[in-house]
This record gives structure tokens, C-alpha cells and sequence, in this order.
């Protein structure tokens, strides 16, 4: 019978999203800087429609899509780059406004580069579970955070299984102002048990939900302090396994954004260091498996920058490679 590490496929921690701060009204709540409660207020004043405002825009020769402009209303986005902002002088224009009556209230943009937010790994079923945990989460999917910086620190016990994992992160908001992050541990195509996701510093767990498939499970981090983009904060979490958990001699975490440094670091047990260990890296276009070096001491870290989206993992055993039959899980 073939073990539950070469049954499984992959196993992560994965971290992404936030949840976008709301009005007692129900609305999103704009961003400090009051940009899209301006915006909204100049159209409503008109009054004019984003369908019209779109087809002077593109009259003028400012090619923005409609929902371009329903996220620069709501606050979910804001204009970024010298086309955008020659369509916001437009718009302005078009308003009625002042000029600069919407630009100088856009706040500097110190995110960088962001790229694109995708799911890190391709298994569109598995993404249906994760958006299924963040609506029980009461969470946007997808989201407006990123992770600047993470560390995460996986301790292997002396049987060769994962036991523990602590991850310390520097989280940024993107736009908008969010106040809470959901965390979330995945096992695809293994049904699990619930580990305990606990917060350590930087906020407290506000809320847990599982999928009923058992390979999502989810926590809500809610941040000490509401977090106004493009501001960042530290947060540091933990994964206790439950006994009774199916063997898991794989580990490492996954971004939905690009990460400017990730690090994995692997504890053994001196009494479990691996005969062979191998790094996967999966991303929305793939999985490549590549064999490590003997270990040297009793821990394997690894290192990426500008990783992302996806997942950087360690998988480790014990005896001949060869002989351990690997089937997707």
C-alpha cells in the first residue's frame, strides 16, 4: 500500500486575500484619501451614468473599460499610470470639476510593481472550494493584499511528519482599507482534519470555516489596526496538526500576488533527517519537481524573490527515491 506522502500531491500553507472595511450602510468604505467617494459624489451631482462617462472617455480617445471605472467608484482600484490619469483630467472635464479636484486625491502609490492576482497553483475545482471558504469567511474573493515579505517555518517530529508551522509576513493593502486577512491551509485531494490555525501577533482569529470536502480549511486574521493602502503591516501566525492527520512529509507556502521574498525553512528532528528531498514550484501554468542536494545539518531552507503567483514547497522521505511511487493525489 503506498503511503500517504506519495498519495498526496501537494500540501501548503496558503495565505491570500483580504477583507475590504464596510459602511454600517453596506457600501465599501473609501479610501482615506476620499478619492472614490469624490468620484461618486461628481457623478452623482451630474447626474451621469459610467456608460456615458465611458463613451465621452472613448470620444476623447481614452480607452477605459466600464469595469475599470466601477472599481475607481467603489474604491476597489484607483487610477494608476499616464493613461489613467489623462482619462481622470478627462473625467474631471466631463464632471464639471475643478482641475485636479479628483488627482489631488489620489495619495501616492508606493505598492511597486504588483502583477497579476491569480489562484498559484491550476486546479479550478480547488479554487471553487477556496472562494466557498471566504464567502463562509465573509470575505471578497478575490483580494486586494499582498504579502511584501514572508518567512515560513515548518518543524518535522522525530516520525518524519510535519508538526508544527509558524509564518511571519509583511502584508500590504493594494487599495482601499482592509481589516482583516483570511489564512487558509490546503490539502489538495486529501480529506483532512481541521488543524489549528491560531494567531500569534498582529491581530487575533475572528472566525474559522472548513469546506466540506476537508481540503480548505480557513481562519480570519483581523488586524490590530485597519491597514490603508499602500501602508503594510507585520503579522505572525501558526499551524498546529492534530494527531490522527494523515502523514504529510511535504510543506511550503503559496502568494496569489508576487511575493518580493519568500522563504521556506524546513526543521528536522535529528532523529528524521530525510535520505532525499525534493523542491516543487507550482504555478497557474505548472509543476516542476526538482531533486536537492544531500542534506548538510538537519534544516533546508529555500529562497525566491519576486516569487509569484504560487507555491514553493519541500517534499522529503526516507529510503531509495526510486522506490517510492509518486501518483498524483
Amino acid at each position: 500500500m503506498r503511503s500517504y506522502a506519495h498519495f498526496r500531491e501537494v500540501f501548503f500553507t496558503y495565505r491570500t486575500g483580504a477583507v475590504m472595511e464596510y459602511t454600517n450602510g453596506g457600501g465599501l468604505h473609501s479610501s482615506p484619501d476620499g478619492f472614490a467617494g469624490a468620484l461618486r459624489d461628481a457623478i452623482n451631482a451630474r447626474p451621469v451614468t459610467l456608460s456615458w462617462l465611458q463613451r465621452q472617455l472613448k470620444d476623447r480617445g481614452n480607452r477605459v473599460s466600464m469595469a475599470t471605472l466601477s472599481y475607481w467608484r467603489s474604491g476597489a482600484r484607483r487610477p494608476e499610470g499616464p493613461q489613467s490619469l489623462a482619462a481622470l483630467a478627462d473625467i474631471e472635464e466631463l464632471l464639471g470639476l475643478e482641475d485636479m479636484a479628483l488627482t489631488r486625491l489620489l495619495r501616492p502609490n508606493r505598492t511597486g510593481p504588483l502583477g497579476p492576482n491569480q489562484f498559484p497553483i491550476d486546479q479550478l475545482e480547488l479554487e471553487r472550494a477556496v472562494m466557498d471558504v471566504y464567502a463562509a469567511l465573509g470575505t471578497p474573493y478575490p483580494d486586494t493584499s499582498r504579502e511584501v515579505t514572508t518567512h515560513s517555518v515548518t518543524d518535522v517530529d522525530a516520525q518524519g511528519e510535519v508538526s508544527f508551522c509558524s509564518t511571519r509576513s509583511i502584508v500590504q493593502s493594494t487599495v482601499g482599507t482592509i481589516t482583516a486577512i483570511p489564512f487558509l491551509e490546503i490539502t489538495p485531494g486529501v480529506r483532512t482534519t481541521a488543524p489549528r490555525i491560531e494567531a500569534v501577533a498582529g491581530g487575533r482569529i475572528a472566525a474559522r470555516s472548513s469546506h466540506p470536502n476537508g481540503e480548505v480549511h480557513g481562519a480570519l486574521f483581523e488586524l490590530d489596526v485597519p491597514l490603508a493602502a499602500p501602508d503594510t503591516a507585520m503579522v505572525e501566525w501558526s499551524v498546529a496538526y492534530p494527531s490522527g492527520v494523515p502523514s504529510s512529509r511535504d510543506t511550503g507556502h503559496a502568494v496569489a500576488r508576487q511575493c518580493r521574498e519568500l522563504l521556506v525553512w524546513t526543521r528536522f528532528h535529528p532523529d528524521a533527517v530525510p535520505d532525499w528531498c525534493e523542491e516543487m514550484v507550482e504555478t497557474p501554468s505548472g509543476l516542476t519537481v526538482t531533486p536537492l542536494p544531500p542534506i548538510q545539518g538537519t534544516s533546508v531552507h529555500q529562497v525566491r524573490r519576486a516569487f509569484g503567483p504560487g507555491a514553493l514547497q519541500l517534499r522529503w522521505g526516507y529510503g531509495p527515491r526510486d522506490a517510492q511511487e509518486d501518483q498524483p493525489g
